[in-house]
């Protein structure tokens, strides 16, 4: 007994979970469709289950309790038992609503088929009803078809018959009707008749009513003839023109014929648009304030009316807009072509505002009739391309004008000129670079200042192109200093700046005037300049960070001062090759061997003191006075003693004995070791005194070169020792540093000595008696005022 007892309860027990799950099943498939789809995914992965797995179908509750008694200790498995038991209330208590629920939509429906079954009984009898009344009806309907056919064919018979009679009379009038509409211009009703009639004459127009068609025909082209007059009359308003085209169009017109001639005019008002404009800037500059309204407002009537024409050509021809935008951008363009050749003209900023004003009003205006056009952002880049022309330009004019004022200085000395236009052009030169760029840059402001919405937002690329311009304004003007110098050859471009030159002589003078004047753009024109770039050019500007400033005025200073220290280096080594010519042909000339006894000082040194002469007052009408004073022998130390110039030295050579004259040769050269060394070429400054003294050392320095070339008698000795004399007494008056001439001429002496076969001087008295007698001579052939 006990043991069946067991197994009934057990077999109650698998009943009861059976019943549970199975009920949990079908709620679970009705009110959540997601669930089967998950747990056919949860069955194919069980190993990997987790503690979600207790909401899903396919839950393995042995499974489930492994997992929660390996993770969770014995605290979470008491909260979690607190948990399952809360939840399984709430569980409970939902199952219980849901079963009310259904139970009451149960007893609804149940409610619904019963009195539907109850309204159904009798319908069946009310539809047998229906259908009998609408047999009877059909059957009189039928009834009265039948007696009133034959009177309703013969209506309609009537009926067509006068619509035909109406139409015949319609055709025999349409000639009289055209006329009335061509005498009253009705041509829409003129129009809309004769279409209406087409048909007709199609089908019988070329018989019995031919003599209708050729009438209605002949009014129709008279018709035809208004209507293209009226479309190409401006009186007309648009209106009216945009129907006189859609009359023609249906008149099977060839309209894109009258579309053709239409726009050919078009294009011919803004030629004439373009001819006239081009007198605009003229007008403005040189005519009266009167004249100069007049001119602008019979220019606002013409667009006014071109923009008209526009408006009415997009009226009548509705798929014109991309030809009318090629047309309309053509406007800005032919004004900024005429622009961009007035601007390689040497244009004012004052013009250039008034024709990109003209421009841009006339812009705003063809904009509101043509906005698909995209003429403002058209005639902003066009702008862009103009004004940043006219910036070049201005800078390309400035340029010629301070070459030009240079090159007249080569100009004026070929004409005999030198002295005089020198120091002028200097202050020509100077007043061209400082005036101007203020005037360039007083353009450029004013372009600035300018309340023109076209200008205003071309500000800041303004601002960076007058500071790139200026930057490469002076790197071109370098470039063209040099190229005037000789130091650079002319390339292309460069070959105009050399024009103004008359032939290919290079006149030191020029030269010096590039030196000076470089030196007045480092130290006074680039700093002006830049205190104007900061005060009106600096704020804004679209060049970013990372590129640096457009502007460099530390890299210009540096640039001109290394040209002017260029240019001075190349004016004193001009000077000195001409020089070099003369003591060249000097020595290289005469037979020093067989030269006869010394009467004079020789007639090259008069050309070397000329050469000289004439340097000085080249260099004196140029270049400023130094603040040192002279170096003369009496303030000068040891250093300033020739190591081959001394008293007992002049002793010995007036011995007659050739081999004691070798001897003292000898002792010069081991005096040499024991004395301090003479500074002979130091730095070349922008001076009077040191230039001409650096000259001055240079010819004395090649005069020794040249003497060393030769072999002298005892006469020709003589003739050089008494032309250095002479040389010594007249160069102190002219060389700064005395002490470095004294040492250099010494030098010469000595040098002639070392050359010479028979070195026996001549007597100081003799010396001094010829120097004088020279002296004399040159002071009777230029006495002084």
């Amino acid at each position: 007994m006990g043991v069946n007892e067991g197994e009934e309860e057990e077999e109650v027990g698998v009943g009861m979970d059976d019943k549970a799950k199975r009920m949990r099943d079908l709620l679970s498939s009705y009110y959540s469709s997601d669930q089967q789809s998950n747990s056919t995914v949860n069955n194919g992965s069980s190993r990997f289950a987790t503690l979600d797995t207790i909401n899903t179908t396919a839950f393995d509750v042995e499974q489930y309790m492994n997992l929660l008694v390996q993770k969770s200790n014995l605290e979470d498995l008491l909260q979690r038992h607190v948990e399952m038991a809360a939840e399984i209330k709430n569980l409970d208590t939902d199952l219980q609503m849901l079963v009310y629920e259904n139970y009451n939509k149960f007893v609804s429906a149940t409610d619904t088929i019963k009195r539907m079954k109850n309204n159904i009984v009798g319908m069946e009898t009310n539809m047998e009803q229906l259908l009998e009344k609408i047999m009877s009806v059909q059957s009189k309907s039928d009834g009265v078809n039948t007696s009133l056919f034959e009177k309703r064919e013969h209506i309609e018979k009537l009926h067509r018959t006068r619509n035909l009679l109406r139409k015949v009379q319609f055709i025999y009038d349409l000639p009289a009707r055209l006329a009335k509409c061509i005498k009253s211009e009705a041509y829409a009703d003129a129009v809309k008749y004769y279409t209406g009639a087409m048909p007709i004459f199609k089908a019988y127009g070329d018989s019995s009513f031919e003599d209708c068609k050729r009438a209605s025909e002949e009014a129709i082209v008279v018709i035809t003839t208004n209507l293209q007059a009226k479309v190409f009359s401006d009186s007309e308003s648009i209106q009216a023109r945009a129907e006189a085209v859609m009359l023609l169009k249906q008149l099977n017109f060839p309209v894109d014929n009258l579309k053709v001639q239409l726009f050919e005019k078009l294009e011919q008002f803004l030629v004439d648009l373009h001819l006239e404009s081009k007198e605009i800037p003229h007008s403005s500059a040189d005519q009266e304030n009167l004249t100069e309204s007049a001119t602008s407002a019979a220019h606002e009537a013409s667009i006014r009316e071109f923009s008209e024409a526009v408006r009415a050509y997009r009226v009548i021809f509705h798929d014109s807009e991309q030809q009318l935008s090629i047309l309309a951008q053509n406007l800005p363009k032919m004004h900024f072509e005429a622009t961009q050749q007035h601007i390689k003209k040497q244009l004012a900023s004052s013009d250039l505002v008034a024709m990109l004003r003209i421009i841009w009003t006339d812009v705003l205006l063809m904009d509101g009739v043509l906005p698909e056009a995209g003429l403002r952002d058209f005639t902003m880049e066009a702008a862009h391309v103009a004004v940043k022309q006219y910036v070049a330009s201005r800078f390309s004019h400035l340029l010629l004008d301070i070459s030009g004022t240079v090159v007249k200085v080569g100009n004026e000395m070929e004409g005999g000129e030198e002295e005089n236009s020198l120091h002028a052009t200097l202050e020509a030169s100077k007043k061209a670079v400082v005036q101007g760029s203020m005037d360039v840059l007083q353009d450029f402001r004013q372009l600035l200042d300018e309340n023109l919405e076209l200008l205003s937002k071309l500000r800041d690329f303004v601002i960076d192109w007058v500071q790139e311009g200026f930057q490469d304004f002076f790197r071109k003007l370098n470039d063209h200093f040099l190229l005037l110098s000789g130091k650079k050859h002319p390339a292309g471009q460069d070959l105009s700046f050399r024009e103004g030159l008359q032939g290919d002589k290079l006149f030191p003078g020029l030269v010096l005037v590039l030196s000076q004047l470089s030196v007045f753009v480092e130290q006074n024109a680039v700093p002006r300049i830049t205190e104007e770039i900061a005060a009106s050019f600096s704020a804004g500007g679209s060049r970013g960070y990372e590129n640096g400033p457009a502007f460099v005025p530390a890299e210009i200073c540096r640039t001109f001062k290394a040209a002017s220290e260029t240019f001075l280096q190349h004016y004193i080594n001009m000077r000195t090759q001409k020089i070099s010519v003369v003591l060249n042909k000097r020595f290289t000339t005469p037979n020093w061997v067989k030269h006869k006894e010394p009467r004079e000082v020789h007639m090259f040194v008069d050309l070397l003191l000329q050469e000289l002469d004439s340097i000085v007052k080249e260099v004196k009408n140029i270049l400023p006075e130094g603040l040192q004073r002279k170096h003369r022998r009496t303030d000068s130390t040891g250093s300033t003693t020739s190591s081959r110039s001394n008293p007992l030295r002049d002793d010995r050579m007036l011995r007659s004995n050739t081999q004691k004259a070798r001897s003292q040769l000898l002792e010069s050269h081991l005096a040499k070791l024991f004395k301090q060394k003479m500074e002979i070429f130091t730095k070349v400054e922008h001076t009077q005194e040191s230039v001409i003294t650096t000259i001055v050392k240079l010819c004395l320095k090649s005069l020794q070169e040249f003497v060393r070339l030769q072999t002298f008698n005892r006469s020709g000795f003589q003739q050089i020792q008494l032309d250095i004399h002479f040389l010594k007494t007249t160069l102190k008056d002219i060389a700064d540093d005395e002490a470095a001439v004294d040492f250099l001429l010494d030098e010469v002496i000595v040098a002639a000595a070392e050359r010479c076969l028979d070195p026996i001087p001549l007597e100081p008295s003799i010396l001094d008696r010829l120097t004088q007698a020279k002296l004399a001579k040159t002071r009777e052939q230029s006495p002084t005022p």
